[in-house]
């Protein structure tokens, strides 16, 4: 058994709205953009001027004009998780972070989130890209009673800084978010996390990559399969596991790609409108901290009885699903 005990998020000021991109002049507009992927609006961690003025063009001038690093991003994210769990830092006994936009090879991101919070523990990262928050819980709920007692898990993802803004097909896709959440496998919380899954497909492991010195690629229409299918297939047994009337109660928590996608999963599911808790309109694809985001953004109005399929899918191909149950 895995519980959460708080979690946190942070976005960061600056938006990307379809405005904003449709002046880009890249050959998008607004309606184009809602058509295709259903995004309204976005964050980023970089000055709108410039996006404007240099399209990201070199990539090394995006990580020195970003406004947040991603030390930073995940220490934000980590203090309000600490806080809703009533947990203090020097109870925290480990660290683990991951996503697709690490800052450096070297260190690992969770030491340098560590830092950032002053914490003294062990600190390294396990990311299987978009699907890291659950791959992340599934190797917990492994370990079991041989973690610490709380465990600080972190996906700082700002993948603004990947992306050509000259490219119409990536611009409208990514927003910059991250999460955090203190587990335990020790100490019980009324969250818990009641089955976990993780599997992977590398046959399929350049279908979506982030090149080290390049931009964000993905091949498009391959990969929307994939994850309309592997998706629908793990809250179809998320769904199966369940007593008929836990399974009329599950909510719906998708990897936050695009909407037609979660969409797609939601009407082969049969999942009302209601039980479908997303953010991809108002904040964009936040790549591994999307779908923990969007947990994390409904944490307070959980309440006992509660059911959610927390379903992910990444680059790798790699796939995780979370059963979480409020008791």
């Amino acid at each position: 058994m895995l519980y959460i005990h708080g979690t946190g998020h942070f976005h960061p000021e600056n938006e990307l709205s379809n405005a904003f991109l449709e002046g880009l002049d890249i050959g998008t507009n607004a309606q184009w953009i809602l058509e295709r992927v259903g995004i309204q609006n976005r964050r980023t961690v970089l000055p709108l001027d410039y996006i404007r003025h240099t399209r990201n063009k070199d990539l090394r001038a995006a990580q020195e004009a970003a406004l947040y690093t991603n030390a930073e991003t995940g220490r934000r994210a980590a203090e309000m998780a600490m806080a809703r769990a009533g947990v203090k830092p020097e109870q925290i006994g480990m660290v683990i972070c991951g996503g697709c936009t690490p800052d450096t090879c070297i260190p690992a991101e969770a030491s340098r989130v560590a830092c950032a919070l002053g914490l003294e523990v062990p600190a390294f990262d396990l990311h299987t890209a978009c699907s890291s928050f659950g791959t992340q819980l599934h190797f917990l709920n492994q370990l079991g009673a041989a973690a610490p007692e709380f465990v600080l898990v972190v996906s700082p993802e700002n993948m603004t800084r990947a992306v050509d803004y000259s490219d119409r097909n990536t611009a409208v896709l990514f927003g910059d978010g991250t999460s955090a959440a203190v587990v335990s496998t020790r100490v019980p919380a009324r969250v818990c996390v009641t089955r976990t899954s993780f599997g992977g497909s590398p046959k399929g492991a350049d279908e979506v990559r982030v090149p080290r010195t390049g931009y964000f690629w993905q091949n498009g229409p391959a990969v929307h399969k994939f994850a309309i299918k592997k998706m629908a297939s793990l809250l179809e047994e998320l769904q199966q596991g369940l007593t008929p009337e836990a399974a009329e109660r599950l909510v719906y928590i998708g990897h936050q790609a695009n909407l037609p996608m979660l969409e797609s999963v939601a009407r082969r599911c049969n999942i009302p409108a209601e039980r479908h808790f997303m953010n991809i309109v108002g904040y964009g694809n936040q790549c591994a901290a999307g779908a923990p985001i969007v947990l994390s953004q409904h944490w307070e109005t959980l309440k006992e009885g509660d059911v959610l399929g927390l379903i992910v899918v990444g680059s790798g191909l790699a796939w995780s699903s979370l059963q979480i149950e409020v008791r």
